[in-house]
């Protein structure tokens, strides 16, 4: 699974949200990018340390995450 491997939690990482791994760039960091109109091409000439495969696991994340709040509705 990719979100194993690529997204983290660490609390002594920006106060614990999660992030793609050995950077200290957010989940929510990439998705408001991508919101905001940045094509993945961007993001990756932006910052250097992110892969496509880290923003699919952060869309992936997004999605796992959407799906337990709407089950738990």
């Amino acid at each position: 699974m990719r979100l194993k491997n690529l997204i983290v939690i660490d609390p002594e990482i920006r106060g614990g949200k999660p992030c793609i791994k050995g950077t200290r760039i957010t989940v929510y960091d990439i998705l408001e990018y991508l919101a905001g109109g940045m094509s993945e091409a961007q993001i990756l000439s932006d910052f250097p340390s992110v892969s496509s495969e880290a923003i699919r696991a952060c869309l992936e994340f997004a999605a796992v995450r959407e799906k337990r709040l709407a089950a738990a509705l």
